[in-house]
């Protein structure tokens, strides 16, 4: 009965950010789980390629729809493609981010209102517009379903060198509270994953593996994180495994945030600030 409970047959998923790193491992787990997967970015031949790979790995038929989360129009595409391949909408995983990428850096007396907006846009709207497109069609076949935001532990630490992203991530968490109280008569459960530090692909040589593990030795749990331990998190909170939980947020980062340790303006390329 308890991994009944974690099945997802039968229900159809939109990922977000779904053709890499954290995005992928979670598109990865729903599909083995038994859910129909739709993956969504910006960069068609990466899309192809995890569509492939995942299809590969569970058998099951994935969806790949070059979307553009900065725009409302391209997120209600999204959702409409989705549904008018797989008959209805029950999972929404709001994964799409980045860093900022044009302000990173900066003091906020050199921060450009461009450079704001670019990392609102990307890591705040990008959550609101594919929400508010998947609750739409939620509501209309009756209720029911489950939002997943991703949001990052600089929404919970100081991070000076992209005051853009730890804002809109903190955003996001107060986005997750705020839906999940607005959409609970309509069955829809919200929650929120914070990832902290997280390599976002295996290593692929020594000295990758050198590097990853001597920026994890300070954390709590003496390693950084792996892309693929999103995936049962994520599953678990999609699930019927997780009916009772809903306007949560959910820390996975090896202790770094209870330990206090993860030192300011930290991360790298190959690593996932979450």
């Amino acid at each position: 009965m308890v991994l009944e409970k974690l099945r997802l047959d039968g229900r159809v998923a939109i990922v977000t950010g779904g053709s890499r790193g954290l995005g992928r491992e979670m598109a990865l787990s729903l599909a083995a789980a038994g859910a129909e997967v739709c993956i969504a970015s910006r960069t068609p031949s990466q899309l192809e390629a995890t569509a492939a790979f995942i299809e590969s790995r569970t058998g099951r038929p994935v969806l790949a729809v070059p979307t553009n989360v900065q725009s409302s129009t391209e997120c209600d595409a999204m959702v409409a493609t989705t549904t008018a391949r797989f008959g209805r909408l029950d999972i929404m995983v709001n994964n799409a981010g980045i860093g900022d990428r044009k302000g990173a850096g900066a003091a906020v007396w050199d921060l450009s209102d461009d450079d704001w907006e670019d990392a609102i846009s990307v890591n705040l709207h990008s959550a609101f517009y594919c929400s508010r497109a998947a609750v739409r069609h939620m509501r209309e076949r009756g209720g029911g379903g489950v939002i997943l935001n991703v949001a990052s532990g600089t929404a919970m630490r100081a991070y000076p060198v992209g005051m853009g992203y730890g804002a809109a991530k903190a955003g996001v968490i107060a986005l997750t509270k705020t839906l999940s109280a607005q959409l609970a008569d309509d069955g829809i459960r919200v929650n929120c994953i914070v990832p902290g530090f997280l390599a976002q692909h295996p290593a692929e040589t020594q000295a990758e593996r050198d590097a990853l593990a001597a920026r994890g030795r300070f954390n709590t749990a003496r390693r950084l994180g792996e892309a693929w331990e999103m995936g049962p998190l994520a599953v678990f909170l999609c699930s019927d495994a997780a009916s009772y939980v809903t306007g949560q947020s959910f820390v996975i980062d090896g202790g770094g945030l209870a330990g206090g340790i993860a030192p300011v303006g930290h991360g790298e390329a190959a690593v996932g600030n979450g």
